[in-house]
């Protein structure tokens, strides 16, 4: 039996090269990115969070908790999944894993969790995180909640921010994916990406 997993969205960033704003509510489909990205995840999970800053009413309409990042300045990816950890560490009884995935990822893979969860389960592997044709995706990851000290420490005392340089330090499995038709991990930094994720939305199964 596999163990608990919670899930956390990370949508903490600033989308400079969109302009600013919320990146995860630009129209995708019949939706928006966000939309897209509960519903590749959601049936993944137990309990959801997004991590985001600002004002938690503009995500009203999603029913998800949400999580600013715990530690200030814009500390990167690192402070949502920390922001993560720390959400299902306070359920009763504790989630022991917690799933990471990114709010502009629209296509990214519906056995994600399962998958990640083989080699910590079957081979001892401390963190677990994607990859796709060789390269790694360390945002779509499995962190043990347990390490949420560490992680905290390492982000407020050493101001660390290189997702691999914190995973460098465990025992890091990484899984990999096919990346055709369209590789899985896909993301929207611009505008053309918008688009292109569009055109591509109706050639991936289950994504809309």
């Amino acid at each position: 039996m596999s163990p608990p997993v919670a899930g956390v969205i990370l949508a903490g960033g600033l989308a400079r090269r969109m302009g600013g704003g919320d990146k995860c509510l630009l129209p995708l489909g019949a939706g928006t990115l966000l939309d897209a990205v509960i519903a590749r995840i959601r049936p993944q999970v137990g309990e959801l969070v997004l991590n985001a800053n600002g004002d938690p009413a503009r995500f009203a309409r999603f029913g998800l908790e949400v999580v600013p990042d715990p530690v200030p300045g814009f500390a990167g990816p690192l402070a949502g999944v920390l922001a993560g950890m720390e959400a299902a560490a306070r359920h009763e009884p504790p989630v022991p894993w917690l799933a990471s995935v990114a709010a502009d990822t629209p296509f990214f893979p519906t056995d994600l969790v399962a998958r990640l969860l083989e080699p910590v389960v079957r081979e001892g592997a401390e963190l677990a995180c994607a990859s796709s044709a060789g390269r790694p995706h360390p945002v779509f990851g499995l962190w043990p909640t347990r390490l949420a000290g560490e992680l905290r420490r390492a982000l407020v005392e050493e101001g660390l921010r290189k997702i691999d340089v914190w995973t460098a330090r465990y025992r890091l499995a990484l899984v990999d994916w096919p990346n055709e038709p369209v590789d899985p991990f896909f993301n929207v930094n611009t505008p053309e990406e918008l688009a292109e994720a569009g055109r591509i939305l109706g050639c991936v199964p289950g994504s809309a």
